[in-house]
């Protein structure tokens, strides 16, 4: 299981901050090669972000690079830039159909075997930002093996739709909601939009338990102060944890006692909610999982 709690972006142009990246603690390090670099900046920040992988790795997190779409012309220039060993995946900005998936599956196909590295290695995240990447997401999610994850982009969606993106989000509610469920139908992970306003902390928890009230497991993140509040927003708290192990224990006593339901201090507890405190555990033993996993890919760079 992929935990994503952090995707934390950065301007792949803005070489200073590209090298405190290694330092931040996000699940997934992102250089932005797409909206956050000026056109005339392109190529800079293809060399910045190719160089810059090697060490971005050696930090343990995963490591994506979101790429320019299709449409722009300068997706074939991008992934001749950065695939290389150290790369975890890519994310496609503006993902529209299935095409646009597998069109980068080819690509990414071919310069795995030209460049010696394992065939399917490099994953690919989807950036679903517009009325059309939203009506054809879950094709679109299901379009290549290669694909764990879907991201929707409230800014360009909003500006796609012609409206005005506000601090409550009543306008991207259904589309949200949308990919999410696209995500989820197709066994991904859903990743929320940023939330603009970094130094609202409380402001920020509040929106992303809210949003993982929709679904959604993990959040894109413009500033590193985000980082935290993000892991405790999108893993299970103490709490959560120590009642689920009670509901977990409590009915498979039952079971064995040939009970289909079980009472838990005048709380009834059926097979549904058995299931869904096993999926607590089991998220909680991911993250767990994912921490020892990210300091043994520490262990393969020294």
């Amino acid at each position: 299981m992929v935990v994503m709690r952090s995707v934390m972006y950065t301007p792949g142009n803005n070489y200073r901050m590209i090298q405190k990246m290694p330092s931040l603690h996000a699940d997934v390090l992102v250089p932005d090669i797409e909206d956050s670099v000026p056109p005339e900046e392109k190529e800079t920040a293809r060399f910045i972000v190719r160089d810059a992988i090697p060490s971005l790795a050696k930090s343990g997190s995963l490591v994506y690079v979101r790429i320019n779409d299709w449409r722009t012309g300068l997706t074939e220039d991008d992934l001749e830039a950065i695939v290389q060993k150290g790369l975890d995946g890519v994310v496609l900005a503006k993902t529209e159909s299935k095409e646009d998936v597998t069109r980068l599956d080819e690509k990414l196909t071919a310069l795995e075997k030209e460049r010696g590295l394992k065939q399917g290695s490099i994953a690919i995240q989807l950036l679903i930002e517009t009325a059309k990447g939203v009506i054809n997401a879950y094709e679109s999610a299901i379009a290549s093996e290669r694909v764990n994850s879907l991201v929707f982009g409230a800014v360009d969606y909003t500006r796609d739709m012609r409206i005005t993106l506000t601090k409550e989000g009543g306008e991207i509610l259904v589309s949200r909601c949308q990919t999410a469920v696209a995500a989820r139908a197709a066994g991904h992970i859903a990743i929320d939009p940023p939330y603009p306003a970094f130094r609202d902390t409380e402001g920020f928890i509040k929106d992303s338990k809210a949003g993982r009230q929709l679904g959604f497991e993990g959040r894109m993140l413009i500033h590193p102060s985000q980082i935290e509040p993000s892991h405790e927003a999108y893993s299970p708290t103490k709490e959560q944890i120590e009642y689920a192990k009670e509901v977990v224990s409590v009915f498979e006593d039952g079971m064995k006692k040939g009970l289909a339901s079980v009472n838990l201090r005048g709380q009834m507890l059926d097979i549904a909610v058995y299931r869904t405190q096993q999926d607590t555990l089991a998220a909680a033993e991911a993250v767990e999982a994912w921490l020892k996993e990210k300091e043994e890919r520490k262990k393969q760079w020294e």
